[in-house]
């Protein structure tokens, strides 16, 4: 996937009060290098922090309280976490998103907002146990993600059994990760990776908008408002370990 570079997008994500900064930990040597994905060299979010960030274990002196933490993985523009937000004021959420381009948006939308249960993060989701103690997390929304269609970057999938293994150290024992998609190829893949991995199967369902127990409460990405318009069924799955 490629984006527009927005001139300045990263000095003003970093200016913001809301936006967590790629700082190490006390005695982590820093190394900075440029990854390559797949068969593309990355221009976009592939330079960072490696090791262990400041914030690791201290998200709760970040929000000032010990109310549970919700993150999105690949959380777009902001809606659907800011929405979150509006509604569950006594949960802190953190949007992780890897292209400056992209969280721009989303930092635009909260400093005029200024929802005191959010936090921003530009990072690549590989690196999620530097940024997160083991426990911390109580939830994990997944939402289209990219689907990395071939083979040789299945690896790469956010649902693949690489990422949950991530995942599964920063969730406390009864964490839960959510996940929606349009794209069949990919929740068949995931389903597929949930019991290799040692997950369990809590809820599913192939058409999300037409299923009286999922739907509740249901909020609308981006891309789910859009797909939705047209015709499209959204999966969703619902997994703990």
């Amino acid at each position: 996937m490629r984006l527009r570079n927005i001139p300045g997008a990263r000095e003003e994500i970093a200016a913001s009060k809301y936006t967590i900064p790629a700082e190490p930990a006390p005695g982590v040597e820093v190394e900075i290098r440029s990854h390559k994905y797949g068969d593309k060299k990355s221009d976009e979010g592939g330079r960072m922090v490696l090791g262990d960030w400041a914030v690791k274990g201290h998200w709760h002196d970040v929000f000032g309280n010990s109310n549970p933490i919700h993150i999105e993985i690949g959380m777009g523009k902001g809606a659907f976490l800011m929405e979150h937000a509006r509604r569950e004021p006594d949960v802190n959420f953190v949007g992780i998103e890897k292209y400056s381009s992209v969280l721009l948006r989303a930092v635009q939308k909260q400093n005029e907002e200024n929802l005191p249960n959010l936090r921003l993060v530009r990072m690549d989701a590989e690196y999620i146990t530097d940024v997160f103690a083991p426990g911390e997390v109580a939830k994990i929304y997944l939402n289209f993600s990219d689907p990395w269609p071939k083979a040789r970057t299945a690896k790469r999938r956010l649902t693949s059994q690489q990422f949950l293994a991530r995942y599964d150290q920063i969730l406390q024992p009864d964490g839960i990760v959510e996940f929606k998609t349009d794209n069949t190829d990919l929740f068949d893949f995931s389903l597929e990776e949930i019991e290799p991995a040692g997950w369990k199967l809590l809820a599913m369902t192939r058409d999300l908008h037409k299923d009286p127990d999922l739907r509740e409460g249901n909020i609308m990405t981006e891309y789910e408002t859009k797909f939705s318009a047209l015709g499209q069924k959204i999966c969703k799955y619902v997994i703990a370990r």
